[in-house]
């Protein structure tokens, strides 16, 4: 068995394609695409939607078991479900009559890493606010 290295997400290396928020600006094209996913993540129903889906056992959801959590039409819902794929988040898979949605971790992974400061790293203080409130 060959021994290889494997790549450890939210770990990036001077050529990493994601540095976190603490270790190098984000360039246009990303700070663009992140804010897609940010925007689909702030809508409470999306989030709420994302979190049944994750949580789930066996990885994957009806869309008929989430409808009835929500007091919103079935088009409403198809809509939600719609952005969190378009930003990533979910994949679907029609089958028959209903669709089946779960969790895409490479996205949520990635989000991970960009949020987290790197270990042992401590956090900065802005100048002037030293023991301040």
């Amino acid at each position: 068995m060959s021994k290889q290295e494997l790549a450890v997400l939210g770990q990036n290396d001077a050529d990493g394609c994601c540095p976190g928020l603490l270790t190098a600006p984000l360039d246009e094209a990303q700070s663009i695409e992140l804010a897609k996913v940010f925007k689909a993540l702030g809508d409470p129903i999306r989030l709420r939607l994302l979190s049944m889906i994750a949580s789930r056992a066996g990885g994957e959801v009806c869309v008929c078991d989430l409808t009835p959590a929500f007091d919103l039409s079935q088009p409403t819902i198809s809509h939600h479900l719609k952005l969190l794929r378009q930003a990533g988040l979910i994949g679907c898979e029609r089958r028959g009559t209903w669709v089946y949605y779960w969790l895409l971790p490479e996205m949520t992974d990635r989000l991970a890493g960009i949020l987290t400061r790197p270990a042992g790293q401590p956090l900065l203080e802005p100048a002037g606010t030293a023991g301040g409130v």
